[in-house]
């Protein structure tokens, strides 16, 4: 049986939830952190400057939360700590479970609002995010992500997440590991500009898919590293916005191939991106908003405002 946690509650009875905006992006543009080839910012939580680095972030988000009375939902900094990452980074086995704990003492470290603050287990695909065509089989990427959402949850997570999903097939393998430990989950795809998955499929059919072959199904779905219009909510069917519940966007309209990698920082203005998170929020019902690539807590404070 699916233990809810007080998830579920948690976006029924409040208008917003927010949730994290750019952690990785931010830190790769700081001059004073350097990101593992692998591991991008989870070894960061054994070094003195890391810790104080993904801290200060963490801190920006959860005090624009507290001081707009709304929940606000945070994630290990794991999203590219698989099994086989961490084997040829010749880091600690125990690298995700010490990220759950790392995130505990943040939270444990708050004067107040410590239930309002959940912590998600971070998963991400096993290749590159923006091509489908590397995607992983429902039951290679069940067999392959086992383990470290397993360590995740060994950790004492609040919920699992997997963002920035190209591709169903894999996404559908994840739900069926993550369904498995009994903990909500929440599966978030990219999207292109078009509303599709980038692998081609409506997003509609693919929550359906994943919902259908699951028995525990995921408490919804998100899109994330995408700008807010990408997902076309006026062509998109009404029965969508039951399962999708959030979105967590870009600040850029740019495409992915021409924002991945880019030397400067993308962006439209904080109102433009705000204003269409806002109507995603007001007109469709999605509650749990949240930064990608370019946002910060100025874009929190935005939406958290309105």
């Amino acid at each position: 049986m699916l233990v809810k946690n007080n998830m579920q509650q948690i976006i029924e009875n409040n208008r917003l939830v927010l949730m994290e905006a750019a952690i990785v992006e931010r830190l790769r543009r700081s001059s004073d952190i350097e990101l593992h080839d692998e591991l991008l910012n989870a070894p960061l939580i054994y070094e003195q400057n890391g810790k104080k680095a993904l801290g200060k972030l963490y801190q920006e988000y959860v005090d624009i939360a507290f001081e707009s009375s709304v929940p606000v939902l945070l994630f290990t900094p794991t999203w590219r700590a698989n099994q086989s990452r961490v084997k040829n980074a010749n880091i600690s086995q125990a690298i995700n479970i010490d990220a759950v704990h790392f995130m505990q003492e943040f939270r444990n470290s708050q004067t107040s609002h410590k239930n309002e603050i959940k912590i998600g287990g971070l998963i991400g695909c096993k290749n590159d995010c923006y091509k489908p065509n590397e995607g992983l089989s429902a039951s290679e990427a069940q067999a392959f992500h086992s383990w470290q959402i397993e360590q995740l949850v060994l950790g004492g997570v609040d919920y699992l997440t997997a963002e920035t999903l190209p591709n169903v097939n894999e996404a559908l393998g994840i739900a069926k590991a993550m369904e498995s430990t009994g903990i909500p989950y929440i599966i978030s795809f990219v999207i292109s500009r078009d509303g599709r998955i980038l692998d081609g499929t409506n997003i509609i059919d693919a929550i359906e898919i994943i919902d259908s072959r699951t028995v525990n199904k995921p408490l919804g779905y998100l899109f994330n590293c995408s700008f807010p219009a990408f997902i076309c909510p006026d062509k998109q069917p009404k029965k969508l916005f039951k399962r999708l519940i959030g979105c967590q966007a870009n600040a850029s309209s740019m495409d992915h191939c021409d924002l991945d990698g880019a030397a400067q920082l993308e962006a439209e203005t904080v109102s433009e991106w705000g204003s269409l998170m806002l109507k995603l929020n007001h007109e469709y019902g999605m509650k749990i908003l949240g930064g990608c690539c370019g946002t910060n807590g100025e874009h929190l404070r935005y939406i958290a405002g309105k």
